[in-house]
């Protein structure tokens, strides 16, 4: 039996200290930290790889599988992973990890960050001030929109929508949510009322969006649901950017079909600066922030390199969307010790 560590593909440089636990355990190939996509090094090593740890930028798909025949995990360091063909890797015995639970707080944090900046108009005023449109106090200039008692429809109540959920409670909205299935312990703690999604739309004043994208929630926010929303309403999207229409977005502002809208994610990712939405001073577009905070990210890249090493391990995986997979270890290669066993 050779000794040869498994050689694994990181799809992008990572801060130091935040894969420390790969280190002598597999051999790392490391893309380019400003590089979207697997460059061509990586490529070019895909028949050799065992393992892949990915972003959300990347997309493994069966063209990429069948260029890595000795394949055995690819973990996803983000939530969803619809940059990542499951039916694919399911299909040749590959498990495939993700990092839920870490991320929540810190997405929920900013879900409310938007929604406040909507509803108070704060980049508009911000930028009026900057360029001089500041002259005097004026009690009609800015005005925005009152989160105590108005009504907040989160769609989507799994972990985040129900972070975001608890958060808002604290300003006194009232909540509603449209969820695939009821959460009657989170109505009994947080005082939500399950409502189908055209009603949500059509009686909320702010919209917050938390589903994962799939065929079912592309375009879930199309130019007749925002037709259907309040002439008022806000929209909030820190999900994925798919699951907005942004033509239809942009036309439903411009036209006065809903106020505003505050996205930390867009359709494509990222949008270019020429899009119509940047010109829009009703919409807000962050660069995908959800989960930007140094703990957050750095525990993502931990239980991503967990998942990683379980996989080559032939374990279970910590988290994995697959977990009808069985890990498989591959002789004749050697693992490094765990950290128990150092």
């Amino acid at each position: 039996m050779t000794d040869a560590l498994p050689l694994v593909l990181v799809s992008r440089a990572l801060p130091p200290g935040w894969l420390d636990r790969l280190e002598g355990r597999c051999e790392m190939l490391v893309g380019d930290a400003d590089v979207a996509g697997f460059d061509s090094p990586l490529l070019e090593a895909l028949p050799r790889a065992e393992g892949i740890l990915c972003l959300l930028t990347e997309r493994v798909d069966a063209a990429l599988l069948d260029r890595a025949p000795r394949l055995r995990v690819v973990s996803n360091m983000a939530v969803g992973v619809d940059n990542i063909d499951v039916a694919a890797c399911t299909a040749r015995g590959i498990p495939v990890g993700h990092t839920p639970g870490v991320l929540t707080e810190a997405t929920a944090d900013l879900a409310m960050a938007l929604l406040l900046s909507a509803a108070r108009r704060l980049p508009e005023a911000a930028r009026d001030a900057r360029e001089g449109r500041w002259s005097t106090w004026s009690p009609t200039g800015w005005l925005g929109t009152d989160l105590h008692g108005a009504r907040l429809g989160i769609v989507g109540l799994g972990k985040i929508g129900a972070a975001v959920a608890r958060r808002a409670r604290g300003f006194g909205l009232e909540l509603v949510y449209a969820s695939r299935s009821a959460r009657p312990e989170l109505e009994a703690e947080l005082g939500l009322r399950r409502l189908l999604l055209p009603e949500l739309l059509a009686t909320s004043d702010m919209v917050s969006l938390h589903v994962p994208l799939d065929e079912h929630t592309h375009h879930l926010i199309d130019a007749a649901a925002l037709r259907s929303m309040k002439p008022s309403a806000l929209l909030v999207n820190t999900a994925r950017g798919p699951i907005v229409d942004p033509d239809a977005l942009e036309h439903a502002v411009r036209n006065g079909e809903i106020a505003g809208a505050a996205l930390d994610v867009t359709d494509p990712e990222p949008l270019p600066p020429e899009h119509p939405l940047f010109a829009r001073p009703e919409v807000l577009v962050l660069p995908h922030i959800g989960s930007a905070t140094r703990g957050t990210r750095r525990r993502m890249a931990e239980l991503a390199a967990d998942n990683l090493l379980a996989g080559l391990r032939g374990r279970p995986l910590p988290h994995t969307v697959n977990p009808e997979v069985e890990p498989r270890a591959r002789a004749p290669h050697r693992l490094g010790p765990s950290r128990g066993e150092r």
